[in-house]
C-alpha cells in the first residue's frame, strides 16, 4: 500500500534523505558490517538513511560499529518485520552483500518492488541480479566498488528509475510462481520421459 510506504518514509527520512535498505537474519555470512561501511562512504556525498531489517547474532556487533562510526542518527534498526513488502517499497537502493548466498530472496523482493539492488557476485545472486540491468554486482568485501555503485544509483535519478523498472520486470518475467512451477514441471517431465 502506497500510503503505508509514504508514512514510513516520512518518519524515517523526513527531510527527503535517500534510503538504503538491507534485510537479513544478521548472521556473520551476511556481512552486515560491510553494509554499514558502505553507508558511511555514501553519506559523505548523499544525505541518506540506512534501514536495517531483521535480527540475529550480528545485531550487537553491528549496533556497536554504528556507534563507533557516529552513524546513530542516520541508521534505523527495525528488527524483524512481518510485512516486509510494506516497508521495502521506501528503499532507493537495496544492498545484499553476503559472503555466500544460495538464491537471494530478499534481493528478489526488492526487485519486484522496483528497487535497484547492489549485491555480491556469489552463489545464485548473479542469476537474480544482472550487472548494469537490475543493479550491480561486486566481490564480497569490495567496499569501494559497492559504495561507488550505490552512489551512482543515488545520484542519477534517471538511471535509478530505469534500473528499478528493469529489476521489477525481471522479477515478474523470471521468478513468479507460475514461471518457477512451470520450470519444475518441465524438469520432472524430462525425468519421467528418461531425457535426464
Amino acid at each position: 500500500d502506497k500510503n503505508i510506504c509514504a508514512n514510513f518514509m516520512n518518519r524515517i527520512a523526513p527531510n527527503g534523505e535517500k534510503i538504503i535498505m538491507h534485510i537479513s537474519n544478521f548472521r556473520p555470512i551476511k556481512r552486515v558490517s560491510d553494509i554499514v561501511k558502505v553507508f558511511e562512504n555514501v553519506r559523505t556525498s548523499v544525505r541518506s538513511k540506512l534501514v536495517l531489517i531483521g535480527d540475529g547474532p550480528e545485531r550487537n556487533p553491528v549496533t556497536q560499529l554504528v556507534k563507533e562510526l557516529n552513524l546513530e542518527p542516520d541508521v534505523v534498526f527495525l528488527g524483524k518485520q512481518d510485512a516486509v513488502s510494506d516497508i521495502i517499497c521506501m528503499a532507493d537502493v537495496f544492498l545484499l552483500l553476503s559472503e555466500t548466498e544460495s538464491f537471494g530472496l530478499a534481493a528478489l523482493e526488492a526487485m519486484s518492488a522496483g528497487i535497484p539492488v547492489v549485491t555480491t557476485n556469489v552463489g545464485g545472486l548473479p542469476e537474480v541480479n544482472l550487472q548494469g540491468i537490475t543493479g550491480y554486482l561486486a566481490d564480497p568485501g569490495d567496499i569501494e566498488t559497492i559504495s561507488a555503485d550505490t552512489l551512482r544509483l543515488l545520484t542519477n535519478e534517471e538511471l535509478r528509475q530505469k534500473i528499478g523498472t528493469q529489476a521489477r520486470q525481471r522479477a515478474l518475467d523470471h521468478f513468479t510462481t507460475g514461471q518457477i512451477v512451470g520450470q519444475y514441471e518441465e524438469y520432472y517431465r524430462k525425468i519421467l520421459d528418461g531425457k535426464i
